[in-house]
């Protein structure tokens, strides 16, 4: 039987049994949901326990759920039921479980409510971890099932070196980042398990998706298959390697950019150790982006960024930015970029996130890898690690030269229009969506005002986004207020202080009338000079469209003077 054919009928088992993220939260309740988050399987168990002795029978969704999510050893005949087209053999014979023989048969196998079992190769243990996924992006809701290694929990020991990832905070980040405008050709640099290349399927036609990880490439494969996802293509190869000479309108990379001692004994986790020294890969990444992308293309990724000694972290990113010595000024195109920094640890707090995130506890071993940690930040005068977002773009008028089989270059360099580094390590607003098309309206905006000059800006109508509220303080008995802030409901959460002449102007802006109508009627009410308000306002004006407090009115009511 070929492998696409037991991976139509898992496809077919997983559905008819319901295992889907409500679905096992139905099984085992909300608190056991919030356990199972914190990488507690306790009340899992005891409720899918519980559950099996009332109806007296183990539910499909039961089964799967302990097999493949709690990591327990489940009875060959239960496995048949729970997957009656696949079969527990059609499972052997994808890598999916394998036989426990007499010596590694857990003791949690009675207690995850297996009974009557009494020969141990009648079990089966889990050799991957298989998940339901649900989420909701700018096409509307999804789900899918999600195969990766098996994890610390159902291990019950580190993980290993080249372990492969299934689906975490870092994973969710991006996807949710991704910008969902349509595009003919997309990259995943550092694809793992294939999440963000499934998720850029659903705008791209057609995904490249790279590793250097064998095993994470079949697995990634193996995803999209079960999901139903066609147009994806898996490469083997480091960074850009496997694409030598191609561009891409949309690259997406959550690269392996954990900042890893290079020292005897620290373990190099493929999934997010680059093998280079800082954060030279995140670097590697950013300084070769240009060479593949088309003109208007964008990069998104997550990466870690070091401030050394008295340098801040962004004179750092600026200079990845820029050519290197040597390096010609028409080589590489300048990119746009837009960077957020979310989070910035001490050496001592990054030391220890990711050496838990090894699954090494408190201990010996610990305290060594802490010392290497802290030894290899103080040789090379790291004082700080910075978190967060890049966006970068290659402009459109960067035109690429060089023929399919040579390095691409750009003929002619362009200065970008857009270079914002900033820090939010704020609250996010509310975007059940995601972030993407709250980036991708930025960037209109951005786009619409470089080509906007004031003249232009003053003759058009604009509205306030339908997410922005005004909050005002007032102090007890006075009809003035005190203070005014204008709050953001989505996209970044921002929040920004009016002055009593922008609050007027943002009130007006309902699209009836344009922005130099509205400051004309203001200087008239304030008694101030005119021209010195728009100078005045119109930069606040720029930064309130740039932040997606303010969107230019549709064209049928741009440009009026006075009301319709």
């Amino acid at each position: 039987m070929t492998s696409a054919t037991l991976i139509s009928r898992l496809r077919t088992d997983l559905a008819a049994a319901h295992f889907s993220v409500p679905g096992l939260t139905g099984l085992w309740g909300i608190e056991a949901d919030a356990a199972l988050r914190r990488n507690q399987r306790v009340p899992a168990r005891r409720a899918l326990a519980a559950l099996a002795t009332t109806l007296d029978r183990n539910e499909p969704a039961a089964t799967l759920a302990r097999l493949f999510l709690l990591g327990d050893a489940v009875p060959r005949a239960d496995l048949d039921a729970a997957l009656p087209a696949l079969g527990a053999a059609g499972a052997e014979q994808l890598g999916l479980v394998r036989a426990v023989d007499g010596i590694d048969r857990p003791p949690a196998v009675e207690r995850a409510g297996a009974r009557g079992v009494t020969a141990p190769d009648a079990l089966l243990c889990p050799l991957v971890d298989l998940r339901p996924y649900s989420f909701i992006d700018a096409h509307g809701a999804g789900s899918w099932w999600i195969v990766s290694d098996l994890g610390e929990l159902a291990l019950g020991h580190p993980l290993g070196e080249t372990h492969v990832l299934g689906i975490g905070g870092a994973s969710r980040t991006l996807s949710a980042l991704m910008m969902p405008t349509p595009v003919e050709r997309a990259l995943d640099i550092g694809t793992g398990c294939g999440i963000q290349a499934m998720h850029a399927s659903r705008h791209a036609e057609c995904v490249v998706a790279t590793d250097i990880s064998v095993r994470a490439l079949e697995l990634a494969a193996l995803n999209a298959e079960l999901n139903d996802i066609y147009n994806i293509e898996f490469r083997f190869g480091s960074l850009f390697e496997p694409v030598i000479g191609e561009r891409f309108d949309h690259i997406i990379s959550n690269p392996p950019f954990v900042i890893t001692p290079r020292a005897e004994g620290v373990p190099s986790y493929e999934y997010r150790d680059g093998g280079m020294v800082g954060d030279a890969l995140v670097e590697a990444v950013v300084r070769g982006a240009a060479d593949h992308l088309t003109p208007g293309g964008v990069v998104q990724l997550l990466g870690n960024w070091e401030y050394h000694d008295e340098t801040d972290a962004f004179e750092r990113l600026e200079h990845w930015l820029t050519p290197e010595a040597g390096e010609s000024a028409t080589a590489r195109a300048a990119l746009d970029a837009w960077i957020i920094e979310r989070e910035v640890q001490s050496p001592g707090e990054y030391a220890e996130t990711w050496i838990r995130d090894g699954g090494t506890r408190p201990g010996p071993d610990f305290d060594r890898l802490y010392n290497a940690w802290l030894n290899d930040f103080e040789t090379r005068g790291v004082r700080r690690v910075g978190f967060g977002y890049l966006l970068l773009r290659l402009p459109t008028d960067a035109e690429p030269r060089g023929m399919p089989d040579e390095t691409l270059s750009v003929a002619s360099a362009t200065e970008p229009t857009l270079r914002r580094l900033e820090r939010l390590p704020d609250a996010l607003g509310h975007n059940p969506a995601g972030l993407g098309a709250h980036l991708a309206e930025c960037l209109a905006a951005h786009d619409w005002q470089a080509q906007t000059d004031d003249a232009r800006l003053l003759q058009t109508n604009l509205t306030v986004a339908s997410d922005v509220t005004e909050e005002r303080h007032y102090w007890p008995g006075q009809q003035d207020p005190t203070l005014m802030t204008l709050h953001q409901g989505s996209g970044f959460g921002r929040s920004v202080s009016l002055d009593t002449a922008l609050a007027g102007l943002v009130g007006a802006c309902d699209g009836d009338l344009a922005v130099g109508a509205i400051i004309g009627a203001l200087a008239q009410l304030l008694d101030a000079d005119e021209a010195l308000l728009s100078g005045e306002l119109l930069p606040r004006v720029r930064e309130l469209l740039a932040d997606g407090f303010l969107t230019v009115s549709p064209p049928s009511t741009t440009g009026s003077g006075a009301g319709r």
